[in-house]
């Protein structure tokens, strides 16, 4: 049951990149987990705009949007070919970003840099990097209020990798991180759950459109991007507006 008198938020993880170690692409050697911190009432007006954005170009709701496939212009954003729906579908799908109300955590592995530091001791990156992102939600949670609560959910991946990485999660809520203890997790995260892309959860379809901008970001922090500048200010700080090691948390 849920405690009416505590401020509930949505977070939710997705992730870029490969995670393991065996291969580093050279191009991309990052593995890297964002995740979006929503307010109930923001994510229901939000929903509600998504779906008109997209009623407005696919006469459906029931297109997903994933970053990869509006890229590449793969699947149903074939239409994106056409430049002037392209032009369009930008300045909208930006603009709803632009003016939505979340915040975004995420933590990014250079894989090479870990590798070369951490040889074969080096842990699988997706469980440091959920461990940072824990870590500063927590903290940005409390800096909202002392009873903020928030549920998590993620994108399903397959049986045996939900397996893991619900077992790497128990394992960190179990011991804490090196910040945060177990009992601070516990209090302040009530459920981790995944669900499939088909389920159509316009969190995870948010997580998912911040994820590639931020690693671009990471890879090559001088070239001008303009994803990641619309949620450059979205991304957690300290009280001086510095993201480094809070909103964006990048290792070794």
């Amino acid at each position: 049951m849920v405690d009416t008198d505590k401020e509930q938020y949505q977070f939710f993880l997705d992730e870029t990149g490969d995670h393991g170690l065996s291969f580093v692409d050279p191009n991309f050697p990052l593995f890297l987990l964002a995740g979006c911190l929503f307010e109930e009432n923001e994510l229901e007006r939000l929903e509600k705009e998504i779906n008109r954005f997209k009623m407005s170009f696919f006469n459906t709701a029931e297109i997903v949007l994933h970053s990869r496939d509006i890229r590449k212009c793969e699947g149903s954003f074939q239409i994106l070919f056409d430049l002037k729906i392209k032009e369009s579908f930008y300045k909208q799908l930006n603009n709803i970003i632009s003016k939505a109300d979340f915040i975004v955590i995420g933590a990014g592995i250079n894989k090479e840099k870990y590798i070369e530091r951490y040889g074969k001791g080096a842990k699988d990156p997706y469980v440091i990097s959920l461990s940072f992102i824990l870590e500063r939600l927590v903290f940005c949670l409390d800096s909202k209020s002392p009873s903020s609560l928030t549920s998590i959910k993620i994108e399903k991946r397959g049986k045996k990798e939900d397996k893991q990485l619900l077992d790497q999660y128990n394992t960190i809520l179990e011991r804490g991180t090196y910040y945060v203890t177990s009992e601070r997790l516990k209090n302040k995260i009530e459920s981790f759950a995944p669900f499939l892309k088909k389920d159509n959860i316009i969190g995870l379809q948010f997580a998912d459109l911040c994820a590639y901008p931020l690693a671009r970001h990471i890879i090559n922090p001088k070239e001008p991007y303009i994803p990641f500048k619309i949620i450059k200010n979205k991304l957690y700080c300290d009280k001086n507006k510095n993201y480094d090691g809070y909103g964006l948390k990048i290792f070794p």
